[in-house]
């Protein structure tokens, strides 16, 4: 009789992976000595799959500046979990093309309904503070607008009311990498909602006898 392995709770799941033969791959999350730590995993038997997999687990260290545990596990620095945060990473680095360089991404976008580039500066600590350059009129409830999205995305916290534009993480760190991952999809936080709904309302984690 085989034994069952505890792999923790899964937290998020792509039910069909564009890249490797439509399989479902999921996240999910441990309690471990050292901390919440995180576990990419797939039922899938398909030939290299693993390779599939590895993909990931790197992409998800680029990408959200995660490191891998002795376990090969993945976590944050800090030891804080970080959860919604670390779900956008996964998905994105789901989203990765295989055959491009993965790379962090930067800390300034264009955002079209401000009409100007927006910056996220880091001053230490996990805090953070967005900027707008140009003269253009509304840039000031853009500002709003992505501090609330990185706010929603990453479980950040306003620093104060006097500085609205400025974000922090509770756990204190700086988390450069994953601000810039999070900045992209901060202008519309919106179509990350309905994105996470319609992928949780499609497809579930096959077991072995399952999933071929």
């Amino acid at each position: 009789m085989g034994q069952i392995v505890d792999i923790g709770r899964r937290i998020e799941l792509v039910p069909m992976d564009s890249y490797f033969h439509d399989i479902a791959i999921a996240l999910y999350q441990q309690q471990t000595t050292i901390g919440p730590s995180f576990l990419v995993h797939t039922y899938s038997r398909i030939e290299d799959v693993s390779q599939r997999i590895q993909f990931v687990v790197d992409a998800m260290q680029t990408l959200g500046g995660m490191e891998l545990t002795e376990s090969r596990l993945l976590r944050f620095p800090c030891g804080t979990d970080h959860q919604l945060a670390c779900k956008r990473v996964f998905l994105e680095a789901c989203k990765s093309d295989p055959m491009q360089l993965v790379e962090s991404r930067p800390d300034t976008i264009f955002d079209k309904k401000a009409n100007c580039d927006m910056t996220v500066l880091s001053y230490g600590n996990g805090r953070y503070q967005v900027t707008a350059n140009g003269d253009e009129s509304g840039k000031e409830r853009r500002v709003s607008a992505i501090t609330g999205g990185l706010i929603k995305l990453g479980d950040m916290i306003t620093v104060d009311e006097k500085n609205s534009d400025q974000v922090v993480f509770p756990c204190g760190c700086s988390h450069d990498a994953l601000v810039g991952l999070l900045l992209v999809r901060a202008p519309n936080v919106r179509a990350v909602a309905r994105e996470q709904q319609m992928t949780a309302s499609r497809g579930v984690l096959s077991s072995p006898s399952q999933q071929e």
